[in-house]
């Protein structure tokens, strides 16, 4: 890179590092899928809404109640690493994982910044050997179980680049947090606009490039 400043590489996950996206597989892996569609149907008047308005906060908030509220810390933690192991050996996609691995070759500092679950992406991340991982966190009771609420804003769009930075400025302080590094961002979607416009190099991982951005490969 031609950048002498701390060079750091933030990857979207669901679409962007793998060929699907994770979180209602992995609601179905945890809760079944029979138990999911249960719950979602007991609270259809604000479920149907929601998908009317396609609302994916909401819809995202709803799912992961109806999937993990009150099923313990420990056990829904067996399942993500089953899931983590599972993304790792089927759901990559190759052309995104060569360039992490370039990155890491590299010697760049490497983020997945997700609107997936931090309980599922940590152990991926560990798989991948990444530096770290932002991800949308969820509320434990104090018996260590789920309470199916999001811990924070699930972590997409606007809040992506917000928790990269709060992330860059407390690892990279000395220099300034985001304004002391050179940042390559990778994502597939809207919800990744912001953090591809944020970035020094923007790369969209798809077939198609989006209008509102010029990709830099």
């Amino acid at each position: 890179m031609s950048s002498d400043r701390p060079h750091i590489a933030a990857f979207d996950v669901d679409g962007t590092l793998t060929t699907r996206d994770c979180v209602v597989p992995f609601f179905r892996r945890v809760a079944g899928t029979r138990h999911l569609a249960q719950q979602l149907g007991t609270d259809a008047r604000q479920t149907v809404p929601a998908l009317i308005r396609r609302d994916r906060n909401e819809l995202k908030a709803r799912a992961a109640r109806a999937a993990l509220a009150d099923r313990p810390v420990q056990e829904v933690g067996r399942h993500a690493m089953d899931f983590a192991k599972a993304v790792h050996t089927s759901w990559l996609r190759a052309d995104t994982l060569e360039m992490l691995r370039s990155h890491q070759a590299a010697g760049d500092t490497i983020v997945l910044v997700s609107a997936s679950f931090e309980v599922y992406l940590r152990p991926l991340g560990d798989l991948l050997q990444v530096d770290d991982v932002l991800a949308t966190r969820l509320v434990v009771s104090a018996d260590q179980r789920f309470t199916g609420d999001l811990d924070g804003p699930n972590c997409r769009g606007p809040e992506k680049v917000r928790r990269l930075y709060a992330w860059l400025h407390q690892r990279h302080a000395e220099l300034g947090g985001r304004t002391g590094v050179h940042v390559t961002a990778y994502g597939d979607s809207t919800g990744d606009r912001e953090l591809l416009l944020d970035a020094d190099v923007p790369m969209f991982v798809g077939r198609h490039r989006p209008r509102w951005l010029p990709i830099s490969y």
